[in-house]
């Protein structure tokens, strides 16, 4: 058990992209399109989120390698039913950066939550709509590097 030995790996580019998805209700989507989440922005929030969070996966997932990233970017789509959210990162590594995208994706979709949970919640404070869904990775990449 233990983190697997790159040492003799060679850094090479690395690239990867994920994404997931929150589902919202109707009324919540339209209160974030008009800037009226009392929190604020919950999509710049949840990007500065991701970011912080895709920098620090090595100390949320325990065997996952320090990895210096060079480039974390979010894009975030509104649906009728939710949003969906992608998390792009890249680094010259010994080991992939998918992990880094999936937790990056993983906590901006956490801070969507945070921020509107005051508007999902039912009458005895549940989330009969509210869920997350769909995270996966879409891209994962490397290049040698000349």
């Amino acid at each position: 058990m233990g983190m697997v030995d790159i040492g003799k790996k060679p850094v090479v580019k690395r690239y990867a992209e994920a994404t997931g998805k929150i589902i919202l209700q109707k009324e919540t989507i339209e209160k974030i399109k008009r800037k009226e989440i009392e929190k604020g922005d919950p999509l710049t929030v949840a990007e500065i989120a991701g970011i912080n969070a895709a920098k620090q996966t090595c100390l949320l997932i325990p065997f996952c390698h320090q990895i210096p990233l060079s480039y974390v970017k979010f894009s975030f789509s509104l649906k009728e039913d939710g949003v969906e959210v992608k998390c792009s990162v890249s680094a010259e590594a010994k080991t992939g950066v998918e992990m880094e995208a999936i937790v990056g994706v993983s906590i901006a979709l956490n801070t969507i939550w945070d921020m509107v949970k005051y508007l999902e919640k039912d009458e005895n404070g549940q989330y009969p709509y509210t869920k997350i869904e769909d995270i996966r990775v879409l891209v994962k990449q490397k290049e040698e590097i000349e």
